[in-house]
């Protein structure tokens, strides 16, 4: 199908702009670069048909304008936001979407409002002396993972669509510049409200509490202490969402305030990886040279975004900033509690637990982590090798560790906490929060390297596939279950490319 009308891609559907609208100076109005000659990467169908777009307009040469950024659809405005944010540990009052812009908001089939970005559409002004384009590979990156977590049920942004520019961006040498088109049930960040409270402005930040609130916590529209509700909202979103990410083995990579959501979906792609043996101090990204944000050390970090939210919404809490300070501390401290409640409610169902919380089932699962620590186990096959042992086979399991006697004595111990609920309905059940299929680093950067390299989307396009259905056995695809080599885990590196 082609068309020649930027209207066509979202005919019936009409843009708003409620963030630039009720938030002024938090956006600015921008342009996004001419793309010279941009071609379709890959249209992300089944999200298409849940915002009610047509995906073959998508698709089409009119479609891909759009989503390059080239033509702007009737009633569009595109703005790039402003934030801030404590970058490991550091603070900066000015940030902003150097490289991206929102296009507006759409309401999907269901009536829920979310953000249309485009991420690599040029140079605004907040790019702090970037070029403001991205390269394809960040952008398949993103798209993959983002449909990855949506697979597992975590909460996360999502790429509509990946486009070529037709033009080379200069990284370490030339590569394929590209756009994402990525939709978020909003852009709100830890770091937007940081921009405000950095500026004095107490005026903004309720203009901002307001709006958080009615695009994600309409109950607490008419609550007395809106800013502090907020706050707790927020820390139990963060809670839930970073303990799904610890229960697949995801590590985010950089969490920094500005990439941390009010909405409690996972943000920005960028040096992600799920781990592979497990070890609570792995790290994959190349920037976090201390381990600031390994794997087990994201439920404190999150602990810690959450206060400078705190920090930022003081004025709007108490008059009295000491009452304020106590009050938000009390919020920020029961972070703690929340996040192991859910945390432990994930871990006793990978484990098929029966019945309410049980003296001993922290301590289960703890010793089974103590376990695949101590023999370098994967991670996601050491939980998937659970579901069989339930019924008996204990096949699985023998084949991670280098003897039955490693794991015996937990098993047994196991056993008897489950007593006859090990059925084989205990084991489908952990099936279905015990993924057969993650993101493996290696995959992902083999698929990669083939489009990027070769133009040969094959790889990119099977690994999409098999992610799709993570918690199926899929035996056509059995060897993509397996980690690579001890050595290559150790040495992966992943980057901030998008």
């Amino acid at each position: 199908m082609t068309t020649t009308s930027p209207a066509a891609p979202f005919a019936g559907l009409a843009f708003d702009h409620t963030y630039a609208r009720d938030l002024a100076g938090a956006s600015v109005p921008v342009r996004a670069a001419v793309a010279p000659a941009p071609r379709l990467v890959r249209v992300n169908r089944a999200l298409a048909e849940e915002l009610g777009l047509d995906a073959d307009a998508l698709a089409s040469d009119a479609g891909v304008r759009v989503l390059a950024g080239t033509d702007v659809p009737p009633g569009a405005q595109p703005v790039a936001l402003a934030y801030a944010g404590h970058q490991f540990g550091g603070f900066s009052p000015q940030l902003g979407d150097g490289r991206a812009l929102l296009l507006g908001e759409l309401l999907d089939r269901r009536g829920r409002r979310v953000d249309l970005h485009l991420k690599g559409s040029g140079r605004t002004p907040f790019a702090r002396g970037g070029d403001g384009k991205a390269t394809l590979g960040p952008v398949l990156r993103e798209y993959l993972m983002g449909e990855a977590m949506a697979a597992l049920g975590i909460p996360t942004t999502r790429a509509l669509a990946a486009v070529t520019t037709g033009e080379q961006v200069w990284r370490e040498r030339p590569l394929p510049g590209a756009v994402l088109a990525r939709v978020a049930s909003s852009h709100l960040r830890v770091g937007t409200f940081e921009f405000f409270a950095a500026r004095d402005d107490r005026a903004a930040l309720a203009r901002l509490v307001d709006y958080a609130i009615a695009r994600h916590d309409p109950a607490l529209r008419d609550h007395p202490r809106k800013a502090l509700a907020l706050l707790a909202a927020v820390g139990e979103r963060q809670a839930r969402l970073v303990a799904r990410w610890m229960l697949v083995g995801f590590i985010h990579g950089v969490m920094n305030t500005d990439n941390v959501t009010i909405s409690g979906e996972t943000i920005d792609y960028g040096p992600c990886a799920f781990m592979d043996a497990y070890d609570p101090a792995t790290v994959y990204s190349s920037i976090d040279r201390d381990g600031r944000y390994a794997y087990g050390n994201q439920p404190r970090i999150a602990q810690w975004n959450l206060a400078r939210l705190g920090e930022a919404l003081l004025t709007l809490i108490h008059d009295d900033l000491e009452t304020a300070a106590a009050d938000a501390t009390e919020v920020v401290r029961g972070f703690a509690a929340t996040y192991q409640a859910h945390w432990l409610a994930g871990l006793r169902a990978k484990l098929g637990l029966p019945g309410p919380l049980a003296d001993g089932d922290a301590a289960l699962g703890d010793d089974f982590l103590a376990l695949l620590a101590a023999d370098g186990v994967d991670f996601t096959l050491g939980f998937r090798a659970l579901g069989p042992a339930a019924t008996g086979d204990v096949a699985a399991l023998d084949e991670l560790f280098p003897t039955a006697a490693a794991y015996q004595p937990w098993l047994e111990r196991w056993r008897a906490r489950l007593g006859s609920a090990a059925t084989a309905a205990t084991a489908a059940a952990m099936a279905q929060v015990n993924p057969a299929f993650i993101a493996r680093n290696h995959r992902v950067e083999d698929a990669l390297a083939a489009a990027v390299e070769r133009n040969d989307f094959r790889p990119f396009d099977t690994l999409l596939g098999i992610l799709a259905r993570p918690f199926d056995d899929q035996p056509a695809h059995a060897a993509q279950m397996a980690p690579p080599p001890r050595a290559q885990q150790r040495t992966h590196r992943t980057f901030c490319g998008t």
